[in-house]
């Protein structure tokens, strides 16, 4: 696995197929880790489910729309997932004083234990598949990862 780090020097045509990379790769990574989630899961929560837990987890007091915009569905849509975690206890709605026809979303904690269960597994299976790799290849992902890490998540915390 050859991984090349783009220098701002270098013709845009290596970003771009840095750029078509990226988007060819992370989509089968994370085909491999819902598929192993339904398989080990499914009888636990459902994949978007478990997208909906993690946005909680990381947004306390999150609200329905946000949901809907992470997970990419409609508000109603996003309503039917979290209303399923309602009803399992692993999602509580509060009223936002502020604002009263908001609700807050938060993780119950049979909701963040479930959670990290999860999250815990689907670690272990990324990292068996990792293990394959040499401790070069290793280092080289590690570091593009970084890299990616430093260009995309300020953006990504400004847009939730």
């Amino acid at each position: 696995m050859a991984l090349h780090v783009v220098s701002r020097s270098e013709p845009s045509t290596t970003a771009d197929r840095c750029a078509r990379e990226i988007l060819e790769t992370v989509p089968l990574v994370m085909r491999v880790v819902r598929a192993e989630m339904r398989r080990q899961g499914a009888q636990v929560v459902s994949v978007p489910q478990f997208r909906a837990l993690a946005f909680v987890e990381r947004h306390p007091g999150a609200s329905l729309a946000g949901v809907a915009e992470h997970l990419g569905v409609t508000a109603p849509t996003a309503s039917t997932i979290v209303d399923r975690l309602v009803r399992r206890r692993l999602v509580g709605r509060v009223p936002d004083p502020a604002e009263r026809r908001r609700v807050a979303l938060t993780l119950t904690p049979a909701g963040g234990r479930l959670f990290a269960r999860m999250r815990s597994k689907a670690r272990r299976q990324v990292a068996m598949r990792l293990a394959r790799a040499s401790a070069a290849d290793l280092r080289k992902v590690a570091g593009a990862l970084a890299v990616l890490d430093r260009l995309f998540r300020e953006e990504a915390r400004i847009i939730g």
